[in-house]
């Protein structure tokens, strides 16, 4: 019986890595970038590259903006302060021409120029969650199977694994390849094993209200209004529909200051503006706690009176301690590095249990005339360096555009989010077509483009290393560069161990 049950798990653990382990690749080496994900804002965007000041700017002073969502007949406008990770004020409100994300400067509150690109919050953070599929929510669902996926993979891991301790300690490069691989997926497994179990089981609690919609319904008869009201403090009233001046916008946050016992706050939102009946909302900052905790205070738009104070109840703050686990927007940069180190763990542990299947099907299959090794083998190589190649190209993209530049109607930052799916695409293509090269030349592509990357950046901003090293405020682009210029070295020396790979005999004879 036993024997039988560990081969089930052992086919489960095959073929939901093979099926949906490019997807996982994805996700996880996203979910990399995401933990830096505001840094990598600050690279690809030199007027973000400031000194965040001792004191920030009067949102009163911030009254141009507002009256330009009120001329646009928006109906919200929003702003994010400024933090160590991103020292700028970030507006967003619906304009006429569509949705307008701004930056402002952190000392008088002045529009900032508009860097031209979605980076790092606004590409690769919701890649790692969407996929960018936004019609019927397919990419979410996408994402939630590859996260049921994962902790399935984790489960049945340790069950094939029974000397799975032992195999933490075993790794033998000198060994065939085969071997080695295999030890090295099992080492990345172990290792990371608590960390990517909880941070796939956090993925999928954070859209329970996606994923699990029935709980929630029933709960609440289907009320939506009264679900959002009691779970997430939402307060709502409808427009007055007669123009009317907004209160001092300092005057509340002082207010909700008192309230928090001096706490800061970290995001405003005015809906309705210009309106009799706007809504303020202000919300406390959660960077000294792991949760993301919802701690909101109303106030009238006009008249600055509090209207309600929402704290989350217990089980709402479970979930957002869980969310905060996953998200770590808490400071501790040694977590967060902690954090960056497991998730690209998660790639080599995915990356080597496709090499592992290619390699432990590839005589076999060819043998018998099956197609499913070179299929698999051109999937595993764009979904794994070609996504890499992809990101880099996106970089250099970035370094390589002129401010404002446009093409067919596509501005800047389109055209770099155009270059990276191109590329991305252009590196499956490549896959299939050289599939005995593929690995070696992606490997030495990503090489290039890595130094490519940080030559540009010096060159476009004149920030080279020895100055963001040696500058606070620019430090967070020396760690981009000094990641980008260690990801080359490793994709070149993989790229050298490839090419002075010797054939397997069994290999010698098959092409012979």
């Amino acid at each position: 019986m036993e024997p039988t049950f560990r081969a089930s798990m052992n086919w489960l653990h095959t073929w939901a890595g093979v099926v949906l382990g490019g997807v996982l690749f994805v996700i996880f080496w996203m979910g990399s970038l995401s933990v830096f994900d505001r840094e990598i804002d600050r690279w690809m965007a030199p007027t973000t590259r400031i000194a965040l000041p001792h004191e920030t700017a009067s949102l009163d002073a911030m009254r141009p903006s507002i009256d330009a969502a009120v001329a646009a007949k928006s109906g919200a406008w929003s702003v994010l302060y400024p933090t160590e990770r991103q020292p700028v004020f970030r507006e967003a409100y619906r304009g006429k021409d569509g949705f307008v994300v701004g930056i402002l400067d952190p000392a008088t509150g002045a529009a900032l120029p508009d860097p031209g690109t979605f980076a790092g919050t606004r590409f690769l953070y919701p890649f790692h969650y969407s996929l960018h599929l936004r019609i019927w929510d397919i990419g979410y669902w996408v994402v939630g199977l590859a996260g049921m996926a994962m902790l399935a993979l984790c489960v049945t891991g340790v069950v094939i694994h029974r000397k799975i301790f032992a195999e933490f300690f075993t790794f033998r490069p000198e060994k065939k390849a085969r071997r080695s691989i295999l030890d090295l997926h099992n080492l990345a497994g172990v290792l990371g094993l608590p960390f990517h179990f909880i941070i796939s089981l956090s993925g999928l609690i954070i859209f329970f209200s996606l994923y699990f919609p029935s709980v929630w319904q029933t709960a609440y008869g289907g009320e939506t209004e009264r679900f959002n009201r009691e779970t997430w403090g939402t307060y709502t009233r409808p427009k007055a529909n007669q123009a009317a001046p907004l209160a001092s916008l300092d005057a509340m946050i002082a207010e909700a200051r008192r309230q928090w016992g001096g706490d800061e706050p970290m995001y405003l939102r005015i809906r309705n503006p210009g309106d009799a009946a706007a809504v303020v909302d202000i919300w406390r900052a959660y960077q000294d706690v792991v949760a993301l905790r919802m701690d909101v205070v109303y106030f009238d738009g006009v008249t600055g009176a509090v209207l309600q104070r929402f704290e989350m109840g217990p089980v709402g703050a479970a979930q957002r301690f869980i969310s905060g686990l996953h998200f770590i927007q808490f400071k501790h940069w040694t977590l967060r590095w902690v954090y960056f180190a497991l998730g690209l763990l998660g790639c080599v542990l995915i990356a080597t249990g496709f090499l592992f299947w290619l390699e432990s099907r590839r005589r076999r299959h060819t043998q018998l005339g099956l197609r499913g090794v070179p299929i698999v083998q051109g999937l595993a190589v764009g979904s794994v360096t070609g996504i890499v190649v992809a990101t880099l190209a996106f970089f250099v993209v970035n370094r390589l555009l002129p401010a404002g530049a446009t093409f067919a109607g596509a501005d800047r930052a389109a055209l770099e989010v155009w270059t990276f799916y191109l590329v991305w695409l252009a590196s499956f293509g490549h896959a299939w077509s050289r599939p005995r090269r593929a690995w070696i030349e992606q490997s030495w592509t990503i090489a290039v483009l890595a130094i490519a990357a940080v030559a540009l950046n010096w060159i476009t901003t004149g920030d080279h290393l020895g100055r963001s090293i040696a500058q606070r405020a620019l430090q967070p682009v020396a760690g981009m560069d000094l990641m980008l210029l260690l990801g080359a070295a490793l994709a070149a020396l993989t790229a050298v161990k490839l090419e002075q790979r010797k054939p397997e005999p069994a290999r010698e004879r098959q092409h012979a």
